[in-house]
C-alpha cells in the first residue's frame, strides 16, 4: 500500500513516479506504448526523467487511467492530512 507520495519537483522525480505507477498496475512497458500510442524509447526516456514532449507524459496517464492535477508548492493542510488518514487508518484510526 503506497504512503504519502513528496510532491514532484523535477522530472528524475516524476520518471521514477511514473515507473513506479506503471509497476504497480501490473502494466508492461510494451503494453502502455500500445495504449498511448507511444514507442517504449521514449516512455523508457520519460521514466528516466530526460525531455520528452509533454503530450507524451499526458498520453502514458491516460493509457493508465491517471491525471495530473497541479497543487502550490509547500506542506500539506491539515484538511489534507486528515483526508490522508482516513484513507490509511479507516475510521478506527488503527491499521
Amino acid at each position: 500500500m503506497p504512503g504519502i507520495v513528496d510532491k514532484i519537483n523535477n522530472p528524475v522525480d516524476l520518471g521514477r513516479e511514473l515507473r513506479a505507477l506503471r509497476k504497480r498496475l501490473g502494466i508492461k512497458s510494451v503494453q502502455l506504448a500500445k495504449d498511448s500510442g507511444r514507442s517504449r524509447d521514449v516512455l523508457n526516456r520519460l521514466e528516466q526523467g530526460d525531455d520528452v514532449y509533454v503530450s507524451s507524459l499526458f498520453d502514458a496517464l491516460r493509457a493508465m487511467g491517471y491525471s495530473i492535477r497541479l497543487e502550490k508548492r509547500g506542506l500539506p493542510s491539515l484538511t489534507d492530512m486528515q483526508e490522508y488518514a482516513a484513507r490509511e487508518l479507516g475510521e478506527s484510526g488503527e491499521r
